[in-house]
C-alpha cells in the first residue's frame, strides 16, 4: 500500500533505474506515515561514509500535542541497503547529471520501504512536450466520451 507519493519527481526527472530500501524510523513516525502524514517534495538521497541517507523528507507528528519537544520532522533518515548496492549507487551519484530521487513510500509485509530511482533532470522543452501530449490525450478522450 502506497503511503506517500512523489508525483513531481516523475515530471521533473527521467527515471533510469529503480531501487527499494528500508528506512530507519522512530515508532511514532511509523504511525504517522500509516496515516499518510508526510511529504517527499524536494527530498533527495545522498551517500556519505558508506551509508545512504534521505534528506528533506517530512514526516509530521503523530500526536502534535503529545510529541517530544525536540522532534524535527525534516531530520535526515538512514536508508537500509547492503554494501554492494551502496557502492553501485555511489558511483551513479557521482556521475554528472544523475541524482537519487525518492519516488514513493509504501508498506511491504508490515515493513515500511522507500522506492527511489537514479534520475536525470529533464529540460524545460521536454516538460513542455509532456504537458502537450497529456493535454492532447485528455482532449481526445473528452471528444470520444461526448460522441459515444
Amino acid at each position: 500500500m502506497t503511503l506517500l507519493d512523489n508525483k513531481k519527481a516523475r515530471f521533473d526527472y527521467e527515471i533510469m533505474e529503480k531501487f527499494e530500501a528500508g528506512i530507519r524510523l522512530q515508532g511514532f513516525e511509523v504511525r504517522s506515515l500509516k496515516l499518510k502524514r508526510g511529504s517527499l517534495a524536494g527530498s533527495h538521497i545522498i551517500i556519505r561514509g558508506g551509508e545512504a541517507f534521505i534528506i528533506g523528507m517530512e514526516i509530521g507528528p503523530y500526536q502534535p500535542k503529545n510529541m517530544i519537544p525536540d522532534y524535527d520532522s525534516m531530520r535526515t533518515r538512514k536508508l537500509l541497503l547492503n554494501k554492494k548496492e551502496i557502492d553501485y549507487l555511489e558511483g551513479k551519484d557521482k556521475q554528472k547529471g544523475l541524482t537519487l530521487i525518492p519516488l514513493y513510500v509504501y508498506t511491504k509485509g508490515g515493513v515500511i520501504k522507500v522506492s527511489f530511482g537514479v534520475a536525470r533532470g529533464l529540460k524545460k522543452y521536454d516538460k513542455r512536450e509532456k504537458i502537450k501530449a497529456r493535454d492532447m490525450k485528455r482532449d481526445v478522450e473528452r471528444e470520444l466520451k461526448n460522441r459515444g
